[in-house]
C-alpha cells in the first residue's frame, strides 16, 4: 500500500492536503466562529456559475469560480442587512442563482464540459504543480494576515458590534474575511469539488472545538485534524477505488464523531473517579 507514495501524483496530493488543512483551518475557525457556514456553502455552490460561464467564454473556470465566489458572498452580506431579507433566504438566493447561471452555461459551452464531475466532486489526485504554487501562496497569505490581525479577527467573529464600539474597521475585515473566504473555496475545489468544500471549512473545527475553547487553539487543533482527514480520504480512495473527496469528508465526519465518543468516555470516567475514592 505504501508503494504508492513513491508516484509524483500521490505526493502532490499529500502536500495540497497539508496546505488545504492550514488554510481551512485559519479560514474555517472564523466561518465557524461567526456562523457562516451557510452563507459558505452558498458562496460554494454559486462558484459553479462562474465554472459554466468559464467553460463557454474561453476563461479559466477557476478564475470565473473566485469571481463568482466573492460575488455571491458580498450579495449575500449585503441582502442579509436588509430588514425585509432573512439571511437563509439571502443563501437560499444567491446559492441557487449561481449553480443555475453555472448549468446553463454548461449546457450551452461547445461540446458541453466533459471535466464538469471534477469541480462538483472534485479529485485530489490531479493536483498539479501549478495548482500547488497558488495554494501555497495563497495559504503563506492567510496565515501572515490572520497572525498579524489575530486580536481584530477574533473581536469581529465573535461579537462584530463590539468590534465596531472599539473602533475596529469591522465593515473591512469582513469583506477581506469573505474574499480570503471565497479564494479558499476555489482553492479547494481540486480537492472535494464545490458540492462537498464547504466540510473543510467546518467539520474539522467541529472536531476540535470538542477539546478546546480559544480560536488559537481551534484554529492549531483544526490544522491537525484536517490533515488526518486528508491523509485517512487518500488512502481510503485508493484501497476501494473510490472518489477522494468524498472520502476524505467520510473520513473526517467519521472522525468527529469518534472524538465525540472519546470525549463523552473521558468525561464518564471523570465523574466516577472521586466516587471510587469514597
Amino acid at each position: 500500500m505504501f508503494s504508492i507514495l513513491s508516484y509524483t501524483f500521490f505526493q502532490y496530493a499529500l502536500l495540497g492536503a497539508l496546505l488545504s488543512s492550514l488554510l481551512c483551518a485559519c479560514v474555517g475557525s472564523y466561518v465557524v466562529t461567526r456562523r457562516l457556514v451557510i452563507a459558505g456553502g452558498g458562496m460554494a455552490h454559486a462558484s459553479l456559475g462562474g465554472v459554466g460561464m468559464g467553460a463557454f467564454f474561453g476563461f479559466s473556470p477557476l478564475l470565473g469560480a473566485a469571481a463568482f465566489a466573492l460575488v455571491g458572498g458580498l450579495g449575500i452580506d449585503w441582502l442579509s442587512r436588509r430588514r425585509d431579507v432573512r439571511s437563509d433566504s439571502a443563501v437560499a438566493m444567491v446559492w441557487t442563482l449561481g449553480m443555475s447561471i453555472g448549468i446553463l452555461f454548461a449546457y450551452l459551452a461547445p461540446g458541453f464540459m466533459t471535466d464538469l464531475p471534477t469541480y462538483l466532486f472534485g479529485d485530489i489526485l490531479s493536483i498539479s504543480r501549478t495548482d500547488l504554487q497558488v495554494m501555497g501562496l495563497l495559504t503563506a497569505g492567510t496565515l501572515l494576515f490572520f497572525f498579524a490581525f489575530e486580536r481584530s479577527i477574533v473581536t469581529v467573529a465573535y461579537d462584530p458590534d463590539f468590534a465596531r464600539t472599539q473602533g475596529l474597521a469591522t465593515r473591512a475585515f469582513e469583506t477581506a474575511l469573505t474574499l480570503i473566504t471565497a479564494l479558499t473555496i476555489v482553492g479547494c475545489l481540486r480537492m472535494v469539488g464545490i458540492i462537498l468544500v464547504v466540510s473543510l471549512l467546518s467539520v474539522p473545527q467541529l472536531t476540535a472545538g470538542l477539546f478546546v475553547r480559544s480560536f488559537r487553539g481551534m484554529i492549531l487543533v483544526s490544522m491537525l485534524v484536517g490533515f488526518v482527514d486528508c491523509l485517512g480520504g487518500l488512502f481510503l480512495s485508493y484501497l476501494l477505488n473510490v472518489p477522494s473527496g468524498a472520502s476524505i469528508i467520510v473520513v473526517s465526519v467519521l472522525l468527529y464523531f469518534v472524538a465525540r465518543a472519546i470525549k463523552y468516555l473521558l468525561r464518564r470516567s471523570h465523574k466516577k473517579a472521586p466516587t471510587a475514592q469514597v
